[in-house]
């Protein structure tokens, strides 16, 4: 078979940051910053990764032993072959312009592009759930990051997407209308999996309890009836630190993104100060992250303060926090450069909204 050629985006963590492993919906903004993979078939599987030279070698379905370059590409192959695609091998080379440990979901690029390159090299044919889908459950089941869908689904769709991230879920593409987006590198590396898991422990015992309070059935955090907790502050207030602050994020958070999409989905306001008040929303987020989630540092404070005083309508950490980039949304390219030149970010990148998985160059 003939040279398969995929690309997939980092993605920005634009709204509704840490509440998509709690099934409840999130916004995710795909920038033309791709992860590049060729492949084609071989006797055994075979990859390297153009930026870091890692070379990979190993049979078809062997598994992963922890998390680097070559446990994602195994995990890949073993998503695959649990869902039925038998893979013969492959040769293939991968680049990427996504920064690694970053926020931008680097590690989803990766497995959207090569599921999608591998898909088609199996000759098997999917549409963007079944690609999404498996690049979950390559990082979630395969390697055990503690994640939910907005990455994946996030770099396999493209665009913004709105994703319900609840099965059965469902993408919804929205409008912004205008601005540029500013990626502003703390340079500080973080770990996706240790910050969830620590939040995802607190909030197990705090739904436990409320469980109990309110008499509802569900498995745990990720299908709990969060909307159940609208007008009983009784149920909140009663829980202790810090889980009291994990459930309050929670709902204020959601209440945010309610407010953002109305503005989006709204015909009739004007763009300037839809992109105003979405920006006021961006920031609160931040200060909600860094208050009652605690997954801020000084660093990225510093960044949110700095690229608002350059002009940016709002700003707020992006991905699992601790760490990563600071994402800021201007009014226009000449802004954002501005909050870029200006900022104390390691490096930064002006981007711009860009699609999903592509085939070919």
């Amino acid at each position: 078979m003939a040279l398969v050629k995929t690309s997939a985006p980092g993605r920005l963590d634009f709204l509704n940051t840490h509440q998509d492993y709690k099934g409840l919906p999130v916004v995710s903004v795909a920038v033309d910053l791709r992860t590049r993979v060729a492949v084609e078939e071989a006797a055994m599987c075979e990859i390297t990764s153009q930026n870091t030279g890692e070379h990979c070698v190993f049979s078809p379905g062997e598994p992963p032993s922890g998390r680097a370059f070559c446990d994602y590409v195994k995990a890949a192959v073993v998503a695959l072959r649990r869902a039925g695609v038998e893979l013969r091998g492959f040769r293939g080379v991968l680049s990427s312009d996504v920064p690694i440990g970053a926020g931008m979901a680097s590690s989803a690029a990766l497995l959207v592009a090569l599921t999608g390159a591998l898909l088609r090299l199996a000759g098997r044919d999917a549409d963007l759930y079944a690609v999404a889908e498996l690049a979950y459950a390559a990082e979630r089941e395969v390697l055990g990051v503690p994640c939910g869908r907005l990455d994946q689904y996030g770099s396999a769709f493209g665009r913004v997407s709105l994703i319900h991230t609840r099965p059965p879920v469902k993408v919804q593409q929205l409008d912004l209308p205008g601005g540029v987006f500013v990626v502003l590198d703390s340079g500080i590396r973080h770990s996706t999996a240790e910050v969830h898991t620590k939040r995802q422990e607190e909030l197990s015992k705090a739904v436990e309890m409320l469980k109990q309070t309110l008499g509802v059935r569900c498995e745990g955090f990720w299908d709990f009836p969060w909307h159940l907790l609208h007008g009983r502050e009784d149920a909140v207030e009663q829980l202790p630190e810090p889980m009291r602050s994990r459930v309050v994020f929670t709902l204020e958070m959601q209440k945010s993104t309610e407010r953002a999409l109305e503005l989006l989905r709204s015909p009739l306001a004007p763009p300037g100060e839809v992109l105003k008040a979405v920006g006021r929303e961006m920031t609160l987020q931040h200060k909600l992250l860094a208050e009652l989630y605690e997954v801020s540092l000084p660093r990225l404070d510093k960044l949110v303060e700095e690229a608002i005083g350059a002009g940016a309508y709002g700003a707020k950490l992006s991905g699992a926090g601790l760490g990563g980039v600071v994402i800021a949304l201007a009014p226009d390219r000449e802004t954002a450069e501005k909050i870029g030149r200006r900022s104390s970010a390691e490096r930064w990148w002006a981007v711009q909204v860009d699609e999903g998985l592509r085939y070919g160059d």
